[in-house]
């Protein structure tokens, strides 16, 4: 499976029961986050999900998302080879902040996407 041929969902469509599973960097997670969501570097998510992977099992419905949804293409053809049921978050948290969701940030700053 190509990652640009994974299953996507857009902002407006998310699951209300979905683990969102953000595989970016963490100065990009330090920066402006999703409340809730789960925070795992994409190259440590070999190892997370096979040495501690709660919430992130192959029953969970989880969406992964990124910057603008490449990586996370990538973590979500991988975890759909494993056996989960993964999805990409369309447009990744460049889509999830153009909708004027909310975000949080480390610290006393305005959360922002870098």
């Amino acid at each position: 499976m190509m990652p640009h041929n994974v299953p996507t969902v857009r902002v407006d469509e998310l699951p209300a029961d979905a683990v969102l599973l953000d595989v970016r960097e963490d100065d990009e997670w330090a920066a402006g986050r999703i409340a809730g969501a789960v925070h795992i570097p994409m190259n440590q998510v070999p190892q997370r999900v096979n040495h501690e992977p709660d919430p992130i099992t192959p029953d969970a419905s989880i969406v992964v998302l990124c910057k603008v949804g490449g990586r996370s293409a990538q973590v979500t053809a991988w975890l759909r080879q494993q056996g989960y049921d993964a999805v990409n978050l369309e447009g990744g948290m460049q889509a999830w902040d153009a909708a004027g969701k909310a975000m949080e940030a480390d610290g006393n700053v305005p959360p922002r996407v870098i």
